[in-house]
């Protein structure tokens, strides 16, 4: 049996680092940025749909494309964001259904299968999993480390804007991690986290046997 769980948080919260830690842990993890790279490559329907939106002024000279020019033309304002997302999100979700699924045949045992996305909730992610976990951060921390990052303070504070408000997404949630601490901190808390799911996915087993 596979408990799908949905790992998310707002920018620069900490959310891959987490998702590090509960690969290490044991839990099988994907990366929907991953995701959306390979669906980007030349040929794939991501890079496909991409060319037709936008044309090949946000190529490489390589043809491949280029994610820094197009974020530039699509993440530009809150509506042509929303365009981006309803573009390529069917596409991801369809893909790591596929990823799920393949994982499930594939499973001898009880697993437990997290997909970590930025826009997971946005896209409707909480009725495609069996589980919620935000990795929170404050919007003061979260600028900072964007900043720390190289990420230009406004343009930080424009990407904050344009995700679901820090109050909405906990409240979607069914497991929070506190990534505002030190490092031990959070790993702390992931593994009390992950203890939980793997209670939740027993429990779940329980009832359909």
């Amino acid at each position: 049996m596979i408990l799908r769980v949905g790992l998310t948080g707002g920018i620069a919260s900490g959310k891959s680092s987490v998702g590090k830690m509960l690969a290490r842990l044991g839990a099988t993890v994907i990366d929907a940025d991953r995701v959306v790279a390979d669906l980007y490559r030349q040929g794939e329907p991501g890079y496909r749909a991409i060319v037709r939106r936008y044309g090949r002024e946000v190529l490489r000279p390589d043809g491949e494309i280029d994610r820094p020019k197009l974020s530039a033309v699509a993440l530009e304002t809150k509506e042509s964001a929303a365009e981006l997302n309803a573009l390529i999100h069917p596409l991801v979700i369809a893909e790591e259904a596929r990823m799920i699924e393949a994982i499930e045949r594939e499973s001898n045992g009880d697993r437990i299968v997290i997909v970590e996305a930025t826009l997971l909730l946005e896209s409707g992610g909480k009725q495609r999993y069996d589980r919620i976990v935000v990795v929170d951060v404050d919007p003061e921390t979260q600028l900072a480390r964007a900043e720390a990052r190289g990420l230009d303070r406004a343009e930080a504070a424009r990407r904050m804007a344009r995700q679901m408000s820090r109050t909405e997404r906990l409240r979607q949630a069914d497991y929070v991690i506190d990534n505002s601490g030190s490092l031990e901190e959070t790993e702390s808390e992931t593994r009390a986290v992950l203890a939980n799911l793997e209670h939740d996915l027993h429990k779940l087993e329980s009832r359909r046997s």
